[in-house]
């Protein structure tokens, strides 16, 4: 089949939650389109982003390794951080490559698409702007906190975040893709800092509200010290409804199964908790409730099942 006849899947996010959900979705028979937040300010990003004016390249690196269909070697290559040298300590080599092809093409897009070649990378990947933005929080007590790496470290209660420019431009294939996609899918990631910087954008909220897609948010499995800490399901939508206004979200994935308490005593050493998944809210907020066993655990850590949610993608195309 072409990509032409295969159904159109946009995969919205950013964080170590997208790369997840991602190698699972690129072995089915779809046209996978990735949007990927560029608000990055910490470790290797950060860095380059001071040096150059790009948006950050972490996550989208991490995007182009899951769509990857490249030699192991390579990827391993790709995804390699320094881990000493002077000034090299802390880099990862992907970032370094995506900021070279930048420089060589003179565009950030045009070196995520040079990449995405020699990378073999399944479907297209876009950044959901291609300006250098800055992610700023208003906080519950009136209070501003500049940068996305800051924001959870205040440990406060937020209320809304804003980019710098405002407004920031979309890329406008990014906006098209949701335009025509079948399903999109709002990948799981830190909400504030991963999530909802690529969904304030201008023209993504209303894309979402227009598109005939159905538009899917797998919610987090913990909540998240900083940003969420004791969100329900329910609080994670309303922040996106809050937002982007409401009917931008048609339908949520649930675990079907508890987190063993072994696991959840791990995380709350961390100040995390699972995320209560409050169906009659859901329900309330007109949001279908998709249930599926769809968690996977390995070395004391929890994550989506990538497989199972490529199920559960398939079945409703």
């Amino acid at each position: 089949m072409t990509n032409q006849k295969n159904p159109n899947v946009v995969v919205i996010g950013g964080g170590t939650g997208m790369p997840v959900i991602l190698r699972g979705l690129k072995e089915l028979p779809i046209h996978l389109t990735t949007l990927v937040t560029v608000a990055d300010d910490g470790g290797s990003s950060g860095r380059i982003r001071s040096i150059m004016d790009l948006p950050a390249p972490g996550d989208i690196r991490n995007c182009l390794a899951a769509l990857s269909d490249a030699e192991p070697f390579l990827i391993q290559l790709f995804q390699h951080r320094f881990t000493e040298g002077n000034g090299l300590s802390g880099h990862s080599m992907g970032n370094l490559l995506l900021a070279a092809m930048a420089s060589i093409t003179g565009d950030f897009y045009k070196g995520i698409q040079e990449l995405s070649r020699v990378l073999s990378v399944k479907g297209d990947i876009y950044p959901i702007t291609n300006e250098s933005l800055s992610l700023s929080a208003e906080m519950m007590d009136g209070s501003i906190v500049n940068g996305e790496s800051k924001i959870p470290i205040e440990n406060k209660r937020i209320k809304r975040v804003f980019l710098t420019p405002d407004p920031a431009q979309p890329l406008p294939d990014a906006i098209k893709a949701i335009e025509q996609a079948d399903i999109v899918v709002i990948s799981p990631g830190s909400l504030y800092t991963s999530i909802l910087p690529n969904l304030i954008i201008p023209g993504v909220g209303k894309a979402l509200s227009e598109t005939k897609a159905k538009v899917i948010y797998i919610c987090n499995l913990m909540t998240q010290s900083g940003e969420t800490a004791g969100y329900a399901a329910s609080d994670h939508v309303q922040a996106i409804f809050d937002h982007i206004g409401p009917n931008t979200v048609d339908a949520i994935v649930s675990p079907n199964e508890s987190i063993d308490k072994r696991i959840q005593a791990i995380y709350a050493e961390e100040n995390a908790q699972p995320v209560i998944y409050d169906m009659a809210y859901l329900a309330d907020m007109g949001l279908e409730i998709i249930e599926g066993d769809i968690i996977i655990e390995r070395d004391g850590v929890i994550r989506h099942d990538a497989k199972k949610i490529a199920e559960l993608i398939h079945a409703l195309l």
